[in-house]
């Protein structure tokens, strides 16, 4: 038996994560509802993961929830893919990576076709 992870998306800044753990219970065993929240404010951030006991109730789970509408909002569910592994926000790929438009270009002669924002 493998736990899975469930992102559930575009939830109401109201939703409790017993509301979560109550919904989700029909499609099987809920492990664990974490609502996901402002580390300032402590707000909900509109999202939450749900952790199901197995990858059939997990799949239970997304097409029975899916689009589904709780709190007047239409909910995104499907498995979570794992956190990025930087450590960052994840927005991928390396600050050093690409083309980068004109941050530095326009500087000490270089190509200004780009605009040279930075200067």
């Amino acid at each position: 038996m493998m736990d899975v992870k469930l992102y559930v998306g575009n939830i109401s800044f109201s939703t409790t994560e017993d509301e979560l753990r109550t919904l989700f219970s029909q499609a099987g065993t809920v492990k664990a509802a974490d609502v996901i929240k402002d580390r300032e404010s402590g707000r909900s951030k509109g999202f939450a993961f749900v952790t199901m006991s197995t990858q059939e109730e997990a799949e239970e789970a997304i097409k029975k929830f899916n689009g589904f509408s709780f709190g007047s909002r239409e909910l995104k569910v499907n498995i979570a893919r794992p956190k990025e592994e930087s450590g960052r926000g994840g927005y991928g790929g390396n600050r050093n990576s690409g083309g980068g438009y004109g941050r530095n270009q326009g500087r000490n002669g270089g190509d200004n076709r780009y605009g040279g924002f930075g200067r």
